[in-house]
């Protein structure tokens, strides 16, 4: 047999790891690139000060604040020690965006055939909504990754339901549901997989009992996060807007590209792809109940206690490049084979060209793709105002945060503060189980501000806006004594960040030294 047959033919077993390793490959390579961008947002710096508290300190964190990520921050313990730095805190994304392509491209694979597998997975390995989260320290990519395997074994569970598989299948709930609770919704989306399938009873009553096991283990959790439900207040009810940033985000953003693709889900849906063995769950069956029913799930309860940020309905994203692959094979399936060319349309230059077409949605997107690794991409860009602080602060100058979450700097940018006195700081967030600590009261601020002659105060982007306004007593304190005593001097600003230099009107009270 010639050489190139050989290449674009390779045997199953080959063919099978290329369809999915392929992809894989892809989401890891494009998740590596610019993968240290010298800044990090909010969100990636509370991953940083949790993984860097000690066991027992942690332990103390989570019964106050962000039970939710528990799991994550205990995985960021061990892992971000390694090698310190953006690289390794987004290190575990990446490869949780390179599993959830493989697995994405074996659902594909056993649901249908091999190359709508290759395809989808390479349609997850691109897209920027996963790329998004593949290069952000924070749980989400490894959720997703969990939610696809606990999809894939589901369906494994209806093709051989067997006690091995359904405690796979509920291990893997539990685990991705302890990553992030929210994830719990996959089983809803799972039930309506079953119903379309229409599986036997004994099947119900299997998954019934998988599924209560996963819901059991993840009870004392969910005791400890609703008493934190304060940490999502500032989520708003979603609307028709929100709706559909959410469907192009999945879905190409706009143009053609997003045209496109809705034209290929519905082609899925209406012509799905014939079921490869008898009472098996078909694609159309699997994949859109995992992309519709968790986040409309979401949006419904969230018009009454508000819960939905585009992040946690991620692990969802995995069925539309599953739906758009096949909704290429059914366009595939509408073109004329004459009996010369059916051979040729049947083998390896169908799956090549496809994988063309998503190099070319990969081209369409670079735009977006690179500036999502620019500093602009996120909500803070916390490198820049570390650099400022570097270069404005003197060993001993007086810094006071306002508000107090301004300390993010502290255990983010350690080096950026070094030797600098933190003047409202009553306890350390290690040692008070907070993310930012503690301040002190307001007449003890007041009488340790009388003593200082200058000090640097940080507003972070809000407070540094003119008319901003905060409830907490505390932070109303040290503006109030800021308009009292103190006059601005000098300013310096970033696009996260504020440093304004103080004097007090007058020097320093009297029996106070000059600070």
């Amino acid at each position: 047999m010639p050489l190139m047959p050989q290449i674009l033919q390779p045997g199953p077993a080959r063919a099978r790891a290329l369809a999915v390793g392929v992809p894989g490959a892809t989401a890891f390579v494009l998740a590596l690139w610019h993968l240290d961008r010298g800044t990090m947002w909010r969100d990636e710096a509370a991953t940083v000060m949790a993984a860097s508290r000690t066991l027992p300190q942690l332990w103390h964190l989570l019964g106050t604040v962000d039970a939710v990520h528990g799991l994550y921050y205990l995985l960021m313990h061990f892992a971000l020690p390694l090698y310190p730095g953006e690289f390794m805190l987004r290190l575990p994304s990446a490869l949780g965006a390179s599993a959830t392509a493989c697995l994405v491209a074996a659902l594909g694979m056993r649901l249908v055939r091999l190359r709508v597998g290759l395809w989808a997975g390479l349609l997850y390995a691109i897209a920027p909504f996963a790329q998004y989260y593949a290069q952000e320290g924070r749980s989400y990519a490894l959720v997703a990754a969990g939610a696809a395997a606990a999809t894939l074994l589901l369906v494994r569970c209806v093709e051989r339901p067997s006690a091995r598989n359904w405690a796979g299948y509920a291990a893997a709930v539990t685990v991705t549901a302890w990553l992030h609770e929210f994830a719990v919704l996959l089983l809803a989306a799972h039930a309506v997989t079953l119903a379309v399938t229409g599986v036997p009873p004994r099947l119900w009553r299997r998954w019934c009992a998988a599924a209560g096991c996963a819901a059991l283990l993840l009870l004392p959790l969910a005791a400890v996060t609703r008493d934190q439900s304060g940490q999502v207040s500032w989520i708003r009810p979603p609307g028709r807007a929100e709706a559909e940033t959410l469907l192009r985000a999945a879905t190409g953003h706009d143009g053609l590209l997003y045209a496109v693709t809705l034209a290929l889900i519905a082609l899925a849906v209406s012509r799905p792809p014939v079921r490869r063995t008898r009472g098996a769950c078909g694609l159309a069956g699997v994949a859109v109940p995992l992309a519709l029913v968790p986040p409309l799930i979401l949006f419904a309860v969230s018009q009454w206690h508000p819960l939905y940020a585009p992040r946690y309905a991620l692990f969802a994203f995995a069925g539309v490049p599953l739906l758009a692959a096949a909704g290429l094979e059914a366009l595939l399936a509408r073109v004329p084979r004459p009996a010369r060319g059916a051979r040729l349309l049947s083998g390896a230059v169908p799956a090549l060209a496809g994988a063309g077409l998503v190099a070319v949605a990969f081209l369409v997107q670079l735009p977006l793709q690179q500036h999502q690794r620019s500093a602009d991409a996120r909500r803070d860009d916390l490198g820049s105002v570390a650099r400022m602080l570097s270069a404005q602060l003197e060993p001993g100058a007086a810094l006071l945060y306002l508000p107090k979450a301004g300390r993010r700097y502290v255990e983010a940018y350690p080096a950026s503060v070094a030797g600098v006195r933190d003047v409202s700081l009553r306890a350390s967030g290690a040692a008070s189980g907070t993310l930012y600590g503690t301040d002190v009261p307001p007449r003890e601020l007041a009488a340790r501000m009388a003593c200082l002659s200058r000090v640097q105060v940080l507003f972070d982007a809000e407070a540094g806006r003119p008319g901003w306004h905060t409830d907490s007593t505390g932070e109303r304190a040290k503006l109030a004594v800021l308009r009292r005593d103190f006059v601005s001097l000098t300013q310096v600003r970033r696009r996260s960040g504020l440093l304004v230099l103080y004097a007090r009107v007058g020097g320093p009270a009297r029996g106070c030294a000059d600070r």
